[in-house]
């Protein structure tokens, strides 16, 4: 029945197939599969690619926008009213909304795609995030709403973490199955690379900005632009995303994979256990990827130990190393394999955090020898920690466990790293950093382990 279905898509009647006396022969069906699937090759990957790294990269550019603003607006605008130290720490708190509501977005749109259609998803999941994001643009000070504006500004980012959960489309695990034998690490890895881009060009933006105009210009109204800039990037992925997701060459791949939303209790219920192994797998990855983002920035900045354009180029220098790394990942993770990567990787982070409070604390070549060793290890790792095991889902669940396993891990991970790096470095020192750090590792290490018994025993 469904050799028939694809071949009925792909315009083919009864007749025009040879038969044997009971069906159509093996050798033309085979050849008919073989030709459904080359034309299909012909097409997925390269394009997949496109849309993956597009999406991506938009999706970042506002998360880093927002990242940023949190150390250098934010505390000025919003918080007036604390210390600098204090006004960050609640930007911080602010800042983690999004993470929290992205499993409560990602299980809204599912059930819009069930009821609808993909496209009506993310059509609405962009639509949601452009509208929250260019919202925060417009924000009045805290000097003229007062409290009015904080709960605004709380509202427009939990809406942020539910249209991030709802964006969710499908094309990086496609993309996943589809890669040639011996290099799924390195189709892995593009849709990683929205990452360090996505961060490179926030900061080019608010370096250009803070450097152009003078201070009160650009906590009065400097700042937005960035955020009206994300709406029209925002606009430009979503077409790029739909020119893909609704045609009926993708949809039938979609389908053929099974790559379709679960309901998620069920999912819960028979793969639950998979979830939190595959977000704990990477959780190495996603502590260290506010520790050389954000993290630094806000250290350095309430310290006054550097410049805020100094350390804003050693950032986006650092994000050119991080693209480089997120490459280097596809090809040595197809060479050593993806989860033997972010084994190692995990233990060379754990290293990395011995030397966190000397690095950060020793002046500025120290300051930057952290960020940039900290993004060439987040490039390989992050660059192999997006379903790393998410082939242990059955296949009828990986779309939506490879979206719960990213929410779940970001959630854990990254969500809160700012907020309690900053919080306990300022009351305990920088040790705290480090201790942050290698228990992201062991995590990982751990649950890479515990995935290796469970498959064993398969």
């Amino acid at each position: 029945m469904r050799y028939w279905q694809l071949l009925k898509k792909r315009g083919k009647s009864m007749s025009s197939i040879p038969h044997d006396g009971n069906g159509p022969s093996a050798s033309a069906a085979e050849r008919d599969l073989r030709n459904l699937h080359a034309d299909h090759a012909a097409v997925a990957p390269g394009e997949i690619a496109v849309g993956v790294v597009i999406g991506r990269a938009s999706e970042y550019f506002d998360f880093f926008v927002y990242g940023i603003a949190s150390v250098l607006v934010f505390p000025a605008v919003f918080f007036p009213f604390l210390t600098p130290l204090d006004g960050t720490l609640l930007s911080f708190t602010i800042f983690s909304f999004a993470f929290i509501a992205r499993p409560f977005g990602t299980t809204l749109f599912m059930s819009i795609q069930r009821r609808w259609s993909r496209g009506t998803k993310l059509t609405g999941a962009l639509f949601l995030l452009g509208t929250s994001t260019v919202g925060i643009a417009f924000l009045p000070s805290y000097a003229t709403a007062g409290i009015t504006t904080i709960i605004l500004l709380s509202l427009l980012r939990f809406l942020q973490g539910i249209a991030l959960g709802g964006s969710w489309d499908g094309l990086p695990s496609l993309l996943a199955l589809n890669a040639p034998r011996g290099r799924r690490g390195w189709y892995a890895m593009l849709g990683q690379l929205g990452a360090p881009i996505g961060f490179f060009i926030a900061g080019a933006l608010f370096l250009f900005l803070w450097l152009e105009l003078s201070k009160e210009d650009f906590l009065g109204w400097g700042w937005r632009y960035p955020f009206f800039v994300a709406f029209a990037i925002n606009v430009v992925a979503l077409f790029a995303r739909l020119r893909l997701v609704v045609t009926e060459e993708y949809t039938q791949l979609l389908e053929e994979r099974e790559l379709e939303p679960i309901g998620i209790r069920e999912m819960l219920r028979t793969q639950g256990y998979n979830l939190f192994i595959g977000a704990f797998a990477a959780l190495a990855s996603y502590a260290l990827f506010h520790l050389v983002t954000i993290f630094p920035l806000s250290w350095i900045a309430l310290h006054s130990q550097q410049s805020i354009p100094s350390v804003l180029i050693v950032e986006m220098c650092g994000a050119v190393v991080g693209i480089l790394g997120t490459v280097a990942s596809g090809w040595i993770a197809d060479r050593i394999g993806r989860r033997t990567t972010l084994a190692v990787l995990a233990c060379l982070i754990g290293l990395f955090a011995l030397f966190t409070p000397w690095l950060l604390d020793g002046g500025k070549f120290a300051q930057d020898t952290f960020i940039i060793v900290g993004f060439a290890l987040l490039g390989v790792s992050y660059g192999q920690s997006a379903g790393t095991v998410t082939a242990n889902f059955e296949k009828r669940f990986r779309y939506t466990g490879a979206a719960l396993t990213s929410d779940i891990a970001w959630l854990i991970g990254a969500a809160f790293a700012p907020l309690v790096a900053l919080s306990l470095s300022s009351r305990f020192g920088l040790a705290a950093v480090s201790v942050y750090l290698l228990s992201g590792a062991a995590c990982t290490l751990l649950a890479l382990r515990i995935n290796k018994v469970i498959e064993s025993r398969d």
